[in-house]
C-alpha cells in the first residue's frame, strides 16, 4: 500500500545516502579522506586511524564531532578536505527530480555534511531549486544528528510543525528524535526492510517510487 502522507506540508531530506543511493559509493570517497585527515592530525597508521574515526563517530555523531571535542579541530579545515572528491559517480534521477517536486509545501535539507557540500551535490544532482533550505553543520553549531538540540534548533529556525513534517533518512538512529517530536519518519536505503524500529514509520529503497505513489495533500482520497 501507498504511504498516507496527507497531512505532511514540510518535507526534510537528509543529503547523503539518501537523495543519492548508497550504491553510488559516493560516501565511501568522503571516508577514505576521512581516515587520511584522521591518520595525518594524530600519527595513528592507517588502519587505527579508520578505527578511531568509526569510534567518534559512534559516540558523537559524526568524525568531525569526535575531533573537535577530543582534539580541537577547527571544523572548516576538516569539511573543506573531506568534501573535495570527484562526483563522476553521482547521476541526475529525473523520476527523483519529479517526485521531490510534487510534494506540496516546503522542502528542506537536514544534513551532518557542510552548507558547501550540500551545495555543490545538490547542484550536480540538479536538485538545487527543489529547496528552499539547507540546514547544514554550521547551522546546527556543528551539533551533529541525532541530537535533540539540533532538532530542536531546526524545527525553531524554520516554524515546523513536527506533526506536520516527514523526515527521510537513511540513518535509522537520526531517526529516533525525530519520530519523538512527532515527525512521520522514512528510512531509505537497501537495509530499511529490515529495520524493526518503533521508530521508523516507511521504509523503502526506493525514494522516486515512494515519493510518486504516496498519497499527498490535495490527492484523491
Amino acid at each position: 500500500m501507498s504511504a498516507d502522507l496527507s497531512h505532511v506540508d514540510t518535507w526534510l531530506f537528509d543529503l547523503d545516502n539518501t537523495v543519492y543511493p548508497i550504491e553510488t559509493q559516493f560516501m565511501g570517497r568522503i571516508e577514505v579522506k576521512m581516515t587520511d585527515f584522521v591518520a595525518r592530525m594524530t600519527g595513528l597508521p592507517r588502519e587505527e586511524a579508520r578505527a578511531l574515526q568509526h569510534q567518534y563517530f559512534t559516540e558523537h555523531g559524526t568524525t568531525l564531532s569526535g575531533l573537535m571535542i577530543n582534539h580541537g579541530l577547527e571544523p572548516k579545515v576538516f569539511l573543506d578536505e573531506v568534501h573535495d572528491v570527484s562526483m563522476d559517480c553521482l547521476t541526475p534521477d529525473p523520476a527523483l527530480r519529479a517526485a521531490i517536486a510534487a510534494l506540496p509545501g516546503r522542502r528542506l535539507i537536514f544534513t551532518n555534511g557542510s552548507v558547501g557540500h550540500a551545495e555543490r551535490v545538490l547542484t550536480h544532482l540538479e536538485l538545487r531549486d527543489l529547496f528552499s533550505e539547507i540546514f547544514a553543520i554550521e547551522t546546527a553549531d556543528y551539533i551533529p544528528k541525532p541530537s535533540l538540540s539540533t532538532f530542536d534548533k531546526i524545527t525553531k529556525l524554520h516554524a515546523i510543525d513536527p506533526p506536520k513534517s516527514a523526515f527521510f533518512e537513511d540513518s535509522e538512529k537520526n531517526l529516533v528524535p525525530a519520530a519523538r517530536l512527532g515527525m512521520t519518519t522514512i528510512l531509505v536505503g537497501p537495509y530499511a526492510k529490515d529495520s524493526t524500529s518503533e521508530h521508523v514509520h516507511f521504509r523503502t529503497n526506493d525514494l522516486a517510487e515512494f515519493l510518486s505513489s504516496a498519497r499527498l495533500q490535495g490527492s484523491p482520497a
